[in-house]
Protein backbone atom coordinates (compact mmCIF):
# COMPACT_ATOMS: atom_id res chain seq x y z
CA UNK A 1 0.00 0.00 0.00
CA UNK A 2 1.40 3.38 -1.03
CA UNK A 3 2.32 5.90 1.66
CA UNK A 4 2.63 9.66 1.79
CA UNK A 5 6.41 9.24 1.45
CA UNK A 6 5.95 7.23 -1.76
CA UNK A 7 3.82 10.01 -3.23
CA UNK A 8 6.41 12.63 -2.21
CA UNK A 9 9.24 10.64 -3.77
CA UNK A 10 7.42 10.15 -7.08
CA UNK A 11 6.36 13.83 -7.21
CA UNK A 12 9.87 15.01 -6.30
CA UNK A 13 8.82 17.07 -3.29
CA UNK A 14 8.79 16.70 0.45
CA UNK A 15 6.10 15.03 2.54
CA UNK A 16 4.85 18.29 4.07
CA UNK A 17 4.14 19.68 0.59
CA UNK A 18 2.13 16.57 -0.31
CA UNK A 19 0.18 16.92 2.94
CA UNK A 20 -0.58 20.60 2.28
CA UNK A 21 -1.69 19.84 -1.28
CA UNK A 22 -4.02 17.00 -0.28
CA UNK A 23 -5.51 18.82 2.69
CA UNK A 24 -5.70 22.25 1.02
CA UNK A 25 -4.28 23.79 4.18
CA UNK A 26 -2.00 26.28 2.42
CA UNK A 27 -0.78 27.34 -1.01
CA UNK A 28 1.03 24.83 -3.21
CA UNK A 29 2.29 25.87 -6.67
CA UNK A 30 -0.09 24.53 -9.37
CA UNK A 31 2.71 22.67 -11.18
CA UNK A 32 3.75 20.95 -7.96
CA UNK A 33 0.17 20.10 -7.09
CA UNK A 34 -0.35 18.64 -10.55
CA UNK A 35 2.68 16.35 -10.05
CA UNK A 36 1.39 15.33 -6.65
CA UNK A 37 -2.08 14.45 -7.95
CA UNK A 38 -0.54 12.49 -10.82
CA UNK A 39 1.57 10.53 -8.31
CA UNK A 40 -1.52 9.89 -6.14
CA UNK A 41 -3.33 8.48 -9.15
CA UNK A 42 -0.39 6.38 -10.36
CA UNK A 43 0.21 4.87 -6.92
CA UNK A 44 -3.53 4.52 -6.10
CA UNK A 45 -2.76 6.30 -2.84
CA UNK A 46 -5.61 6.31 -0.32
CA UNK A 47 -5.24 8.82 2.51
CA UNK A 48 -5.75 7.49 6.02
CA UNK A 49 -8.91 9.43 6.77
CA UNK A 50 -9.22 7.97 10.26
CA UNK A 51 -5.71 8.99 11.30
CA UNK A 52 -6.11 12.42 9.73
CA UNK A 53 -9.40 12.93 11.55
CA UNK A 54 -7.88 11.93 14.87
CA UNK A 55 -5.04 14.41 14.38
CA UNK A 56 -7.59 17.16 13.68
CA UNK A 57 -9.74 16.13 16.60
CA UNK A 58 -12.77 15.13 14.53
CA UNK A 59 -13.81 13.02 11.57
CA UNK A 60 -16.67 15.16 10.21
CA UNK A 61 -19.07 12.27 10.73
CA UNK A 62 -22.32 12.17 12.69
CA UNK A 63 -24.41 9.16 13.66
CA UNK A 64 -28.19 9.10 13.21
CA UNK A 65 -30.10 6.51 15.24
CA UNK A 66 -33.76 6.10 14.33
CA UNK A 67 -36.48 3.44 14.90
CA UNK A 68 -37.78 3.21 11.33
CA UNK A 69 -37.32 4.51 7.80
CA UNK A 70 -40.05 3.05 5.58
CA UNK A 71 -43.46 4.78 5.54
CA UNK A 72 -42.51 7.06 8.41
CA UNK A 73 -41.63 10.67 9.17
CA UNK A 74 -38.11 9.49 9.97
CA UNK A 75 -37.39 9.04 6.25
CA UNK A 76 -37.90 12.77 5.66
CA UNK A 77 -36.06 13.73 8.85
CA UNK A 78 -33.08 11.59 7.82
CA UNK A 79 -33.06 13.15 4.36
CA UNK A 80 -32.96 16.59 5.96
CA UNK A 81 -30.10 15.54 8.22
CA UNK A 82 -28.07 14.11 5.34
CA UNK A 83 -28.64 17.16 3.14
CA UNK A 84 -27.56 19.64 5.80
CA UNK A 85 -24.60 17.50 6.87
CA UNK A 86 -23.41 17.18 3.27
CA UNK A 87 -23.53 20.96 2.82
CA UNK A 88 -21.24 21.35 5.79
CA UNK A 89 -18.81 18.63 4.75
CA UNK A 90 -20.04 15.92 7.10
CA UNK A 91 -20.87 12.30 6.43
CA UNK A 92 -23.70 10.45 8.18
CA UNK A 93 -23.95 6.93 9.54
CA UNK A 94 -27.58 5.76 9.72
CA UNK A 95 -28.62 3.10 12.24
CA UNK A 96 -32.18 1.79 11.83
CA UNK A 97 -33.09 0.00 15.07
CA UNK A 98 -36.57 -1.17 14.12
CA UNK A 99 -37.77 0.23 17.45
CA UNK A 100 -35.96 -2.58 19.30
CA UNK A 101 -34.30 -1.20 22.43
CA UNK A 102 -31.66 -3.96 22.46
CA UNK A 103 -30.64 -3.18 18.89
CA UNK A 104 -30.63 0.50 19.82
CA UNK A 105 -28.38 -0.22 22.80
CA UNK A 106 -25.93 -2.14 20.60
CA UNK A 107 -25.86 0.69 18.04
CA UNK A 108 -25.30 3.34 20.70
CA UNK A 109 -22.40 1.46 22.26
CA UNK A 110 -20.75 0.68 18.93
CA UNK A 111 -21.11 4.16 17.51
CA UNK A 112 -19.89 5.96 20.62
CA UNK A 113 -16.62 4.08 20.11
CA UNK A 114 -16.76 4.27 16.34
CA UNK A 115 -15.13 7.63 15.75
CA UNK A 116 -18.19 9.80 15.16
CA UNK A 117 -18.24 13.42 16.25
CA UNK A 118 -21.84 13.60 17.41
CA UNK A 119 -25.21 11.85 17.41
CA UNK A 120 -28.80 12.55 16.48
CA UNK A 121 -31.11 10.12 18.25
CA UNK A 122 -34.80 9.26 18.05
CA UNK A 123 -34.77 6.91 20.99
CA UNK A 124 -37.01 4.15 22.26
CA UNK A 125 -36.86 5.58 25.78
CA UNK A 126 -35.22 2.48 27.23
CA UNK A 127 -31.60 3.54 26.82
CA UNK A 128 -31.77 7.01 28.30
CA UNK A 129 -28.90 6.41 30.71
CA UNK A 130 -26.55 5.41 27.88
CA UNK A 131 -27.60 8.40 25.79
CA UNK A 132 -27.02 10.69 28.77
CA UNK A 133 -23.53 9.25 29.21
CA UNK A 134 -22.76 9.70 25.51
CA UNK A 135 -23.91 13.34 25.73
CA UNK A 136 -21.03 13.92 28.16
CA UNK A 137 -18.58 12.57 25.58
CA UNK A 138 -19.92 14.25 22.45
CA UNK A 139 -22.82 16.44 21.24
CA UNK A 140 -26.19 14.67 21.13
CA UNK A 141 -29.47 15.99 19.73
CA UNK A 142 -32.82 14.30 20.34
CA UNK A 143 -35.10 14.38 17.32
CA UNK A 144 -38.89 13.78 17.09
CA UNK A 145 -38.81 12.15 20.54
CA UNK A 146 -37.63 14.04 23.64
CA UNK A 147 -36.97 12.02 26.79
CA UNK A 148 -34.35 14.15 28.55
CA UNK A 149 -34.66 17.91 29.09
CA UNK A 150 -30.92 18.13 29.76
CA UNK A 151 -30.16 17.15 26.16
CA UNK A 152 -31.01 19.44 23.22
CA UNK A 153 -33.92 18.43 21.03
CA UNK A 154 -35.89 19.20 17.87
CA UNK A 155 -39.50 18.01 18.16
CA UNK A 156 -43.09 18.89 17.24
CA UNK A 157 -46.01 20.17 19.33
CA UNK A 158 -47.77 16.80 19.50
CA UNK A 159 -50.28 17.91 22.15
CA UNK A 160 -51.51 20.63 19.82
CA UNK A 161 -51.67 18.10 16.97
CA UNK A 162 -53.96 15.86 19.02
CA UNK A 163 -56.18 18.76 20.01
CA UNK A 164 -56.41 20.36 16.55
CA UNK A 165 -57.13 17.00 14.91
CA UNK A 166 -60.18 16.43 17.09
CA UNK A 167 -61.30 20.05 16.69
CA UNK A 168 -61.17 19.76 12.90
CA UNK A 169 -63.12 16.48 12.82
CA UNK A 170 -65.67 17.89 15.27
CA UNK A 171 -66.14 20.85 12.95
CA UNK A 172 -66.75 18.32 10.16
CA UNK A 173 -69.67 16.97 12.20
CA UNK A 174 -67.95 13.94 13.76
CA UNK A 175 -69.09 12.96 17.26
CA UNK A 176 -67.60 9.45 17.67
CA UNK A 177 -63.87 9.88 17.06
CA UNK A 178 -61.74 6.79 17.65
CA UNK A 179 -58.02 7.07 18.42
CA UNK A 180 -55.36 4.61 17.25
CA UNK A 181 -52.24 5.36 19.27
CA UNK A 182 -49.05 3.73 20.56
CA UNK A 183 -47.28 3.29 23.87
CA UNK A 184 -47.73 6.28 26.16
CA UNK A 185 -44.19 5.67 27.39
CA UNK A 186 -43.04 7.31 24.15
CA UNK A 187 -43.49 11.12 24.30
CA UNK A 188 -45.19 11.70 20.91
CA UNK A 189 -47.84 9.08 21.64
CA UNK A 190 -48.37 10.40 25.17
CA UNK A 191 -48.63 14.00 23.98
CA UNK A 192 -51.02 13.20 21.12
CA UNK A 193 -53.24 11.38 23.58
CA UNK A 194 -53.11 14.37 25.95
CA UNK A 195 -54.27 16.68 23.16
CA UNK A 196 -57.00 14.22 22.15
CA UNK A 197 -58.25 14.09 25.75
CA UNK A 198 -58.30 17.88 26.06
CA UNK A 199 -60.34 18.24 22.90
CA UNK A 200 -62.93 15.52 23.55
CA UNK A 201 -63.46 16.99 27.00
CA UNK A 202 -63.99 20.46 25.58
CA UNK A 203 -66.43 19.25 22.91
CA UNK A 204 -68.19 16.77 25.25
CA UNK A 205 -67.31 13.74 23.13
CA UNK A 206 -66.81 10.15 24.30
CA UNK A 207 -63.30 8.75 24.58
CA UNK A 208 -62.87 5.91 22.10
CA UNK A 209 -59.40 4.37 21.89
CA UNK A 210 -57.88 1.18 20.55
CA UNK A 211 -54.52 -0.31 21.39
CA UNK A 212 -53.23 -3.79 20.63
CA UNK A 213 -50.53 -5.80 22.37
CA UNK A 214 -47.88 -5.47 19.68
CA UNK A 215 -44.35 -4.14 19.32
CA UNK A 216 -45.20 -3.00 15.81
CA UNK A 217 -46.91 0.32 15.19
CA UNK A 218 -47.29 0.22 11.41
CA UNK A 219 -49.98 -0.67 8.88
CA UNK A 220 -50.89 -4.05 10.37
CA UNK A 221 -51.26 -2.44 13.80
CA UNK A 222 -53.45 0.29 12.31
CA UNK A 223 -55.56 -2.33 10.55
CA UNK A 224 -56.09 -4.41 13.69
CA UNK A 225 -56.91 -1.37 15.85
CA UNK A 226 -59.37 -0.04 13.26
CA UNK A 227 -61.15 -3.41 13.16
CA UNK A 228 -61.42 -3.27 16.95
CA UNK A 229 -62.89 0.25 16.79
CA UNK A 230 -65.39 -0.79 14.11
CA UNK A 231 -66.48 -3.90 15.99
CA UNK A 232 -66.95 -2.13 19.32
CA UNK A 233 -68.42 1.19 18.15
CA UNK A 234 -71.29 0.90 15.68
CA UNK A 235 -71.69 4.68 15.40
CA UNK A 236 -67.99 5.41 14.80
CA UNK A 237 -67.67 8.28 12.32
CA UNK A 238 -63.95 9.16 12.45
CA UNK A 239 -60.57 7.59 13.14
CA UNK A 240 -57.48 9.44 14.29
CA UNK A 241 -54.32 7.49 13.54
CA UNK A 242 -51.02 8.36 15.20
CA UNK A 243 -49.05 7.84 11.96
CA UNK A 244 -49.57 7.62 8.21
CA UNK A 245 -48.82 3.88 8.27
CA UNK A 246 -51.57 3.35 10.86
CA UNK A 247 -53.87 5.51 8.77
CA UNK A 248 -53.22 3.34 5.71
CA UNK A 249 -54.06 0.26 7.74
CA UNK A 250 -57.27 1.91 8.97
CA UNK A 251 -58.37 2.76 5.42
CA UNK A 252 -57.92 -0.88 4.39
CA UNK A 253 -59.84 -2.10 7.46
CA UNK A 254 -62.75 0.18 6.63
CA UNK A 255 -62.91 -1.15 3.06
CA UNK A 256 -62.71 -4.76 4.21
CA UNK A 257 -65.65 -4.08 6.53
CA UNK A 258 -67.81 -2.51 3.82
CA UNK A 259 -67.34 1.09 5.02
CA UNK A 260 -66.40 4.06 2.86
CA UNK A 261 -64.13 6.95 3.66
CA UNK A 262 -64.97 9.79 4.05
CA UNK A 263 -68.69 9.05 3.60
CA UNK A 264 -69.04 6.61 6.51
CA UNK A 265 -65.86 7.14 8.53
CA UNK A 266 -63.35 9.95 8.14
CA UNK A 267 -59.64 9.19 8.66
CA UNK A 268 -56.89 11.58 9.72
CA UNK A 269 -53.21 10.90 10.38
CA UNK A 270 -51.53 12.90 13.14
CA UNK A 271 -47.97 12.39 11.86
CA UNK A 272 -48.18 13.05 8.17
CA UNK A 273 -45.52 13.21 5.50
CA UNK A 274 -45.50 13.29 1.71
CA UNK A 275 -46.65 9.69 1.21
CA UNK A 276 -50.19 10.68 2.25
CA UNK A 277 -50.77 12.49 -1.03
CA UNK A 278 -49.72 9.47 -3.12
CA UNK A 279 -52.24 6.95 -1.82
CA UNK A 280 -55.16 5.72 -3.92
CA UNK A 281 -57.40 7.54 -1.44
CA UNK A 282 -55.23 10.44 -0.32
CA UNK A 283 -54.89 10.73 3.44
CA UNK A 284 -55.76 13.88 5.38
CA UNK A 285 -52.98 14.55 7.85
CA UNK A 286 -51.29 16.90 10.25
CA UNK A 287 -48.08 17.14 8.27
CA UNK A 288 -44.76 17.53 10.04
CA UNK A 289 -41.94 19.55 8.42
CA UNK A 290 -39.63 16.53 8.39
CA UNK A 291 -36.93 17.98 6.16
CA UNK A 292 -36.72 21.16 8.24
CA UNK A 293 -36.57 19.17 11.46
CA UNK A 294 -33.70 17.09 10.10
CA UNK A 295 -31.83 20.10 8.76
CA UNK A 296 -32.13 21.91 12.10
CA UNK A 297 -31.01 18.87 14.09
CA UNK A 298 -27.96 18.44 11.85
CA UNK A 299 -27.07 22.13 12.08
CA UNK A 300 -27.32 22.04 15.87
CA UNK A 301 -25.13 18.97 16.31
CA UNK A 302 -22.50 20.24 13.84
CA UNK A 303 -22.42 23.65 15.53
CA UNK A 304 -21.80 21.88 18.84
CA UNK A 305 -19.09 19.68 17.31
CA UNK A 306 -17.24 22.67 15.87
CA UNK A 307 -17.56 24.94 18.91
CA UNK A 308 -14.47 25.28 21.10
CA UNK A 309 -14.63 24.28 24.75
CA UNK A 310 -15.20 27.86 25.89
CA UNK A 311 -18.17 28.42 23.59
CA UNK A 312 -20.17 25.20 23.71
CA UNK A 313 -23.84 25.95 22.89
CA UNK A 314 -26.37 25.81 25.70
CA UNK A 315 -29.10 23.18 25.75
CA UNK A 316 -31.85 24.12 23.28
CA UNK A 317 -35.33 22.70 22.70
CA UNK A 318 -36.90 23.61 19.36
CA UNK A 319 -40.55 22.84 18.71
CA UNK A 320 -42.12 22.89 15.26
CA UNK A 321 -45.83 23.10 14.44
CA UNK A 322 -47.68 20.74 12.11
CA UNK A 323 -49.83 21.85 9.19
CA UNK A 324 -53.28 20.43 8.49
CA UNK A 325 -53.47 19.15 4.91
CA UNK A 326 -57.03 18.19 3.93
CA UNK A 327 -57.40 15.33 1.49
CA UNK A 328 -59.93 12.72 0.39
CA UNK A 329 -60.26 10.78 3.65
CA UNK A 330 -62.10 13.72 5.25
CA UNK A 331 -63.21 15.89 2.34
CA UNK A 332 -64.88 15.64 -1.04
CA UNK A 333 -62.46 15.66 -3.98
CA UNK A 334 -63.07 19.36 -4.71
CA UNK A 335 -62.77 20.45 -1.10
CA UNK A 336 -59.59 18.42 -0.59
CA UNK A 337 -57.68 20.80 -2.85
CA UNK A 338 -57.72 23.51 -0.14
CA UNK A 339 -54.62 23.11 2.05
CA UNK A 340 -54.64 26.54 3.63
CA UNK A 341 -56.38 25.66 6.88
CA UNK A 342 -59.98 25.22 7.93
Amino acid sequence: MATLKDVAALAHCDVSTVSRALNNTSYVHPDTKERIMAAVKELSYKPNVLARGLRRGRLNTIAVIIPKLSFSIFAEVTSGIEEEARKKGYATIIANTGGDHMVEKECLNKLRNGFVDGMIVAGTGQNNRIIRDIAVEMPVIQVIRRFDLKISSVVVNYTDIGYQSVAYLHQQGCTKIGLINGSKKVPPYADRYRGYKQAIKKFHLPEITAERDSKQRGMKYGYDCAVKLIDENMELDAILAATDAQGMGAIRALRDNGLRTPQDVKVLSMTGHRVGDMLETSLTSMELPGLEIGEKAAAMVIDAVEADDKHKPAVRHLTFDANLVKRETTESVDESQDEMGW
